[in-house]
Order: structure tokens, then sequence, then C-alpha cells
């Protein structure tokens, strides 16, 4: 037999659903590692890094997070670019200020899509790419990339084609 006592049915209740940094609905039913792991410019290893800083077990539920430790949390992903060396982070010398930093959620989206048009207007060779829609990190073009349907023949309309004829011969 076991000793465990079953857990009681108000447990779930001190659970936040949602936890929000900047932007972004983070779940609180996931562990802190997952749930980071979701927000963009965040990946596994800097989730992992982000709950070892302020020293919460990384397969802890999120939304049992005290607010003290979530509020940590948020300063740290925010600040994150400030306490880890320059290699890990996903911005580094930037086009415009030549500084360091990590961006996370719509601000990495916005600065992606900022990026993009200024290779556009100078017509660089990856702005050309993107452009025309066409695979701009030196991937295979040939049998891959297709948009523009099914490639060779098409023997169904083939035959399709040849009964209208046959019927159009018959009606003559």
């Amino acid at each position: 037999m076991s000793t465990e006592e079953p857990p009681d049915e108000g447990e779930d209740e001190d659970i936040r659903y949602f936890v929000r940094i900047g932007q972004t609905d983070l779940d609180g039913t996931k562990s802190v590692e997952r749930s980071l792991s979701e927000m963009n410019g965040i990946g596994r290893r800097t989730a992992r890094l982000i709950a070892d800083e302020i020293g919460v077990d990384r397969r802890e539920l999120l939304g049992k997070l005290d607010e003290d430790r979530i509020d940590e949390l948020v300063e740290l992903v925010q600040s994150y670019d400030e306490s880890v060396p320059d290699w890990l982070t996903n911005r580094r010398n930037d086009f415009y200020s030549g500084e360091t930093s990590h961006e996370v959620g719509n601000e990495l989206t916005m600065t992606r899509q900022q990026d993009i048009n200024r290779m556009k207007m100078i017509d660089s060779y990856k702005g050309v790419r993107h452009k025309r829609g066409q695979k701009v990190r030196g991937q295979r073009t040939k049998s891959t990339g297709r948009t523009e349907g099914t490639v060779g023949v098409n023997v169904e309309r083939i035959r399709e084609e040849a009964e209208e004829e046959a019927a159009e011969g018959e009606d003559e």
C-alpha cells in the first residue's frame, strides 16, 4: 500500500496561468525553461541560463513562482545582454549604433524586418533574393522551393484534352 496522499484539489488554485514579459504572455502551466523558450529570441540554452541566474529549478512550473521571483525573471530577460558574454547575444555590432544587444519578442521581429528592408534598399545579394522570394542562405533551388504548383507532366490533363478533342471530332 502506498503512504502518499493524493494531491489536494485546491493546489492548482495558486497557479498563475499567464505570466506577462514585455508584450508576450507565457504559459504558467509549463516549466520555466519551456515557457521562456516559447518567447521569440530566447532558446532552450538561454532559458536555462536565466533560470540558473535567478536560482530557480528549470523544471519548476512558471505559474507557481512567487511575485518576487517573477519580477527577477522579467528583469533578467530584459537585461540579459548585460549578464552574458557578447557571443551569446543575438544582435552583435548593430549596423547603426555598433552596440551589442539581445532582442526579445516584438523587438526582434521589428529589427529583423528593418534589416531585410535595408538589404532590399541597397540591392545587396541577399536583398535581391528577398525581393524575388528566392532562398537567401545558399540552399539548393533546382528541385526544392518551387511555388508554381506541380512539376513534370500532368497525365490527367493530357487525357482530358484528348477526350475533349475526340468528343469534338465525333460531333462534327
